[in-house]
């Protein structure tokens, strides 16, 4: 038997692992529309320092020239933009602490549920690959497919720690009677979480040819002007998207009471998708505000972890009702 308070604090710490991560997506976001990410030109010191300079002046006076050597020309310190980049490697360093936290406190597990301390333990690992992969995108002068592959991994990583929570509280989950929504409910969540990889797989495309019009255009509002027609493809599959979690929030909503931890996770999941749109929305038409893009990344991850929750609640309800049918 597993003490209750180890298990209650494997979750919390579960729990927060998973929103540190959201925040170093978020951080990222912020660091991109920025224009960053090379704030910090070498990796893991930031200017050769551990704490990185406030002003310019605390640097050699040759430095442009020693990153010019190292294949970073153009080297140019900003404070806002250095500091801005540092917060993000320290979010990232508190995610190593948390992932290792959670590990350490999944071995309660190893006897009674083994799967739960080996998928924390890949977290762990797969963490510490983020990171080299991070060192990796400094090192590539932020080429956009490493970027990209960053972000994907973040995105992994998410999935497999909501998952690996859910476990940890399947026996409550299997109680949910997911017979009360309809037969095809299941088939359209896997449609709708294909539908959002496929929507961030094209919102990173649309990304990347930001980053290139950012180069051409220095004032925002005129960059919509050279939008390729992936965006316009982007753009208009927002809205099937929003028709089909709001189909999906709505059989929730009108199978459970209120209070069920469906319909609050199908609420937020639909709030998510509004707020989404309203970003993508204020991207296209307000210019491209920096604030907006970050908004846009986040909400875009926050859906598809919402949705992946969903469905591993559908997962092990039906289990249960299919192992209590056969009784």
């Amino acid at each position: 038997m597993i003490d209750s308070q180890a298990v209650l604090k494997f979750r919390r710490i579960g729990i927060l692992t998973i929103a540190a991560v959201y925040l170093v997506i978020l951080m990222g976001g912020v660091v991109r529309a920025s224009g960053a990410g090379m704030g910090c030109p070498d990796w893991p010191t930031c200017f050769g320092q551990w704490i990185p300079p406030t002003e310019e002046a605390q640097l050699p006076a040759n430095y442009h020239e020693i990153y010019a050597e190292r294949g970073y020309e153009n080297t140019q310190f900003n404070r806002v933009k250095t500091w801005t980049e540092y917060t993000n490697r320290l979010v990232g360093v508190s995610i190593g602490f948390l992932i290792f936290l959670t590990a350490w406190s999944s071995r309660i597990y190893i006897k009674t549920d083994k799967p739960i301390f080996q998928l924390s333990l890949t977290s762990f690992f797969l963490v510490g690959f983020q990171g080299w992969l991070g060192s990796s995108v400094v090192a590539s002068n932020l080429k956009p497919i490493m970027i990209t592959l960053h972000m994907l991994l973040a995105l992994v990583i998410v999935a497999l720690l909501i998952y690996t929570i859910a476990r940890s509280q399947r026996d409550y989950l299997s109680e949910i009677n997911t017979r009360l929504l309809p037969d095809k409910f299941r088939k359209v969540l896997i449609t709708a979480m294909i539908m959002t990889l496929l929507q961030i797989a094209m919102g990173t495309q649309v990304r990347e040819a930001v980053d290139f019009i950012s180069q051409t255009h220095i004032d925002r509002q005129y960059w919509r002007d050279d939008f390729p027609i992936i965006f316009y493809i982007h753009r208009s599959f927002s809205s099937i998207i929003l028709f089909t979690n709001a189909w999906l929030v709505w059989k929730i909503y009108k199978a459970f009471d209120k209070g069920n931890l469906l319909v609050r996770t199908g609420i937020t999941l639909i709030s998510l998708v509004i707020t989404a749109i309203l970003a993508g929305v204020s991207l296209d038409r307000l210019g491209v505000p920096a604030i907006a893009q970050p908004v846009h990344l986040l909400m875009a991850n926050l859906i598809f972890g919402a949705q992946f929750f969903l469905y591993s609640c559908l997962n092990y309800s039906e289990k249960k009702l299919a192992a209590s049918s056969k009784i």
